[in-house]
C-alpha cells in the first residue's frame, strides 16, 4: 500500500473521531464515555444480547467489556445473567433505567446524524451518505475471518438456513436439504468453515472427501448484504487450503444454473468445467481444480 493511502486513513479517522464527540468523556452530553455508550446502545438496540455476541461486535477483550459492564450495573443501567438454557453463557440485558437511557442516546444519535447533514445540498447529502455506506462495507470487510467451526454448531445451522432458504428461493423446481451431512464435513475426512464480520457468520463452506485424493466442495453461501466483498473467494482459499493439508490432489463442485455469480467465482479461481461426476438433480454444471 502506498504512503498516502495510510495518510488519508489516518486523516479521515482524526476527522470521524472529532466529530462524532468520540473524544469527549461525557458522549452526547450523557456523563459517561463513548464506550459505555456503546454498550447500552448494542443491548438496547438487540433487546439483549448474549456476551459473547457483545464482545465479538465491540471488537474488545474480555477484561475490557468486565470492567464497562461492572461500571454499567453499578449504575443501574444493566444486568447480567446467566441463560437459563446454557448456565455457562451469559446474558446482558437493559434495565428500566437503562431502556431509558438507551432511548435518550438513539433521540440524540439522530441529532448528531442530522447536524452532519443538515448544512450540505440534497446532493452533497447524496453523496455522503453512498460514500459512508461503501466505507461502511469495505472496513467490515476487512474485518473478515474464515475459520474451521463444527458443521452442526450454532453459527453453521444459521448459515445453512439461510442457504437453504435461498435455493428455494432461486431454484426452478424449488429445493429440499435432504439428509443430514455434518458427519461428512467433519475432521479428519472433511471440514466446514465459517466466515465472520465484526462476529457476526456471514458465509460458510463445507469440504468433503469423495476419493482418496479428491474433495468436494459444498454449501458454499454468503450473505446477501456481503456479497461483493471477497467473502466466498475466501471461504475457497481456506477451503482449498485445508484440501492440500489433507492431501487432496483436485477439487469438485457442481452448482445450478441460476447461480451465475458463482459460476464467475470458480471460473476466477481456477476451476474449469468438466462432465457430470454425481447424480446431483440441481446440479447443470460441474466443476474441477487441480490443487
Amino acid at each position: 500500500m502506498q504512503r498516502n493511502q495510510i495518510d488519508q486513513v489516518r486523516r479521515f479517522n482524526r476527522l470521524l473521531t472529532r466529530r462524532v464527540g468520540a473524544l469527549q468523556d461525557s458522549y452526547l452530553k450523557r456523563g459517561r464515555p463513548l464506550s459505555q455508550a456503546r454498550v447500552i446502545f448494542e443491548a438496547g438496540a438487540a433487546g439483549g444480547i448474549d456476551l459473547r455476541d457483545l464482545r465479538g461486535r465491540l471488537g474488545l477483550d474480555s477484561g475490557h467489556l468486565s470492567r464497562l459492564l461492572r461500571a454499567l450495573e453499578a449504575d443501574g443501567f444493566v444486568a447480567v445473567a446467566r441463560k437459563p438454557d446454557d448456565g455457562r453463557a451469559r446474558r446482558v440485558v437493559l434495565t428500566a433505567r437503562g431502556r431509558e437511557e438507551f432511548a435518550a442516546y438513539d433521540r440524540l444519535s439522530d441529532r448528531l446524524a442530522r447536524s452532519m447533514l443538515a448544512p450540505l445540498g440534497a446532493a452533497q447529502r447524496d453523496r455522503l451518505v453512498a460514500a459512508m455506506g461503501e466505507i461502511e462495507r469495505l472496513i467490515r470487510a476487512a474485518e473478515l475471518t474464515v475459520a474451521i467451526e463444527p458443521a452442526d454448531g450454532e453459527a453453521a445451522r444459521f448459515c445453512l438456513r439461510q442457504y437453504y432458504a435461498e435455493l428455494e428461493q432461486r431454484f426452478e423446481t424449488g429445493f429440499f436439504a435432504g439428509p443430514d451431512d455434518a458427519a461428512e464435513l467433519a475432521p479428519p475426512s472433511g471440514a466446514f468453515v465459517v466466515a465472520r464480520i465484526g462476529g457476526e457468520p456471514v458465509g460458510c463452506g463445507g469440504l468433503r472427501r469423495l476419493a482418496a485424493a479428491t474433495g468436494e466442495i459444498k454449501r458454499v453461501w454468503t450473505a446477501p448484504s456481503m456479497r461483493g466483498l471477497g467473502v466466498a473467494s475466501a471461504i475457497l482459499a481456506k477451503l482449498e487450503a485445508i484440501a492440500r493439508d489433507q492431501g487432496h490432489a483436485r477439487l469438485r463442485l457442481d452448482t445450478n444454473r441460476t447461480l451465475t455469480e458463482a459460476h464467475a467465482l470458480y471460473a476466477g479461481r481456477g476451476y474449469r468445467e468438466i462432465a457430470r461426476y454425481n447424480d446431483n438433480p440441481y446440479a447443470h454444471h460441474w466443476f474441477e481444480k487441480r490443487l
